[in-house]
């Protein structure tokens, strides 16, 4: 012990001067923060700032939600949403829910999902284009193609997203779109989503259309090298699910051709519905898939599946396959929803009898409810969805509300052969273009006439004595 001392000492009197020097210094900082005072800060008077940042709470998370919110005494359904359901342990005509063709109960498809799924699981677990594609999307995809005579389809696994994811998949900032004012809140999420410059014409209004289209070419001529730089995008529904209302396509395509801008057409309500086949809009009013540059539509309204798909040309969708989001980073839809949509399909393509028989309903209970002095009917004759509200109606959205709830709690608990009715629910926060308060009819192919004379016949007693 006492040699390390002696070296200890040694080395510190022959260290070099400076090196001393720092060691010395280093100690007496140490010593200096060992013994140092802790800061205590001086108390200040609050400033003005300072009191408004005390006073500050945050607003809640969830806003308040009234007592009579519809939300809060919901209705109990405990069975499948076929033509008939039990509300409240009460058997209601279904006239609430999307089931166009009535494909809902379908044994058929209800046995081509059990045989899927014995064979490929419950889902794929992947997006498409990782390891989520398996041979049943590839033949679902193919089908759907045929079906809309376009070249390739691109299958989604939520129908919400499909269009969403559409639009931004094409239409980038500093981009031009014309809008109808009456889509649905899908279009409106995938518009926001885009960041381009949105420009909405009045509902179904070509003129209106027309004056946006003449404005934006004046535009271009004042800045030509901006113009060549900017795509132009038109973006409508073939059936509105807000209106229920067709678009005027022919009209639309002809300024479509005259203005050079590249059309969508979203087939939410329309596909499986329109034209002799059930092809949509296009073939409704006869019109060339050719000249619509982008289809979209869901799987989960008239073909009762699951997902929605995009289609157009091969150029168009291999795009679409990179850039939509919901496409690339979503996992696919279940190879058992895929096989449900193919079996729908094969019926919708063995014969039109339930596209025919839809019509004849759609035209049918709109006769009748137009008869209705009290009813208002906001939709087209051969229409499936029917926006129902009251002839004489005011101004106070609240009020109204309340009226149509009483309408559809009446048609359930007055009769002992009830219908299950919906008002047409909104985001009001979010919607771009909120519709007035309605009740949305839906009708189904399955309707028989008696049923459809009782139909018109609980409405007129349950608005009169709403009203």
């Amino acid at each position: 012990m006492s040699l390390r001392i002696f070296a200890v000492l040694e080395s510190m009197i022959t260290a070099p001067t400076y090196h001393l020097i720092l060691e010395g210094i280093l100690l007496i900082w140490v010593l200096w923060l060992i013994f140092r005072k802790s800061y205590k800060p001086e108390a200040k008077a609050l400033t003005e700032k300072d009191e408004l940042i005390e006073e500050w709470k945050p607003e809640p998370l969830v806003p308040p939600v009234p007592e009579n919110h519809y939300a809060l005494k919901p209705r109990i359904i405990n069975s499948k949403l076929e033509k008939y359901i039990i509300v409240d342990d009460k058997n209601c005509l279904n006239l609430g829910t999307h089931n166009y063709l009535g494909l809902a109960g379908d044994k058929s498809l209800e046995a081509s999902a059990i045989k899927a799924l014995h064979k490929y699981g419950v889902g794929s677990c992947g997006p498409r284009g990782f390891y989520g594609t398996v041979d049943i999307h590839l033949e679902l995809e193919s089908r759907l193609a045929k079906f809309m005579n376009v070249e390739e389809a691109a299958l989604y696994s939520y129908g919400f997203s499909a269009v969403a994811s559409a639009i931004p998949a094409y239409s980038k900032s500093g981009d031009i779109i014309f809008c109808d004012e009456g889509v649905h809140l899908a279009i409106q999420k995938g518009l926001l989503a885009s960041r381009s410059i949105v420009k909405y014409f009045k509902h179904n209004d070509v003129e209106d259309l027309k004056r946006l289209l003449v404005e934006q070419s004046l535009e271009d001529v004042k800045n030509p090298k901006k113009a060549r730089n900017t795509r132009r995008f038109l973006v409508v529904e073939g059936l509105y699910m807000n209106h229920g209302d067709i678009c005027p396509l022919p009209e639309i395509i002809k300024l479509k051709n005259q203005y050079k801008v590249r059309i969508f057409v979203d087939e939410t309500c329309s596909f499986g519905v329109l034209g002799n086949t059930g092809r949509g809009v296009s073939e409704h009013f006869n019109i060339p898939t050719e000249e619509i540059d982008h289809f979209s539509a869901t799987l989960e309204n008239a073909i009762s599946a699951y997902g929605g798909f995009c289609c157009g040309t091969s150029f168009v969708i291999d795009h679409h396959r990179l850039s939509g989001l919901g496409y690339c980073f979503s996992a696919s839809l279940p190879p058992l929803q895929a096989a449900v949509a193919i079996a729908a399909l094969d019926i919708l393509e063995a014969s039109n009898h339930l596209v025919a028989g839809l019509r004849h309903n759609c035209v049918e209970i709109h006769d009748l409810l137009n008869k209705i002095d009290v009813i208002e009917v906001e939709a087209d004759d051969i229409s499936p969805v029917k926006h129902l509200r009251f002839a004489k109606r005011g101004n106070n959205r609240e009020k109204e509300t309340q009226r149509l709830e009483a309408v559809c709690e009446y048609v359930i608990i007055a009769w002992k052969n009830s219908i299950a009715l919906t008002l047409a629910r909104y985001i009001e926060s979010e919607e771009r273009h909120c519709p007035e308060p309605s009740i949305r009819l839906i009708v189904n192919s399955l309707l028989t006439s008696e049923e459809i004379r009782n139909i018109s016949a609980f409405l007129r007693e349950a608005f009169e004595k709403c009203f």
